[in-house]
């Protein structure tokens, strides 16, 4: 999918496949590798716990995926909120001769000027969670549970 110039909202159309290219390059010498995306800053990655795993980096595109979704769905709900944290955690286990990982948990906390909203940003939280097309893709569904915070607006 190509997007087009003129468009200013930074939101893709998902009508056709994307693809989505990643070069990792190892140094044998320093024994870590760097995960590269054109246009962005390399990603350590390698073995812990001086690089981010793989293990890490499924944990971060899934709450990185359900917190971009809630973002989307607060934006077509028009909710202002004050802000947003996610923290997830993955488990990996043995399962058979290979490992898994068997559990992804996203916690995340919503802050909101006026209780009035809270209903809403309920629903924006559920909508991100369950349009999150990693988690979706996953073997594993990730667990979701959310807590909205209102703080006054002085």
């Amino acid at each position: 999918m190509t997007q087009h110039s003129g468009d200013k909202s930074g939101e893709h159309s998902l009508e056709e496949p994307r693809e989505f290219d990643v070069s990792v390059r190892w140094n044998i010498e320093q024994n870590h590798g760097e995960a590269m995306v054109k246009g962005q800053p390399p990603i350590r990655v390698g073995r812990p716990p001086e690089n981010l795993t793989p293990e890490h980096l499924v944990v971060a595109a899934v709450t990185t995926c359900f917190v971009n979704s809630f973002v989307y769905f607060t934006k077509k709900m028009h909710i202002e909120f004050k802000s947003i944290v996610a923290d997830g955690t993955g488990v990996l286990e043995r399962v058979g001769r290979s490992f898994e990982i068997t559990r992804i948990t996203v916690r995340a906390t919503a802050v909101i000027s006026e209780e009035d909203l809270r209903h809403r940003m309920e629903r924006a939280l559920e909508l991100g969670a369950k349009y999150c097309f990693v988690g979706n893709s996953l073997k594993s569904k990730p667990e979701y549970s959310f807590q909205v915070i209102v703080e006054g607006s002085g």
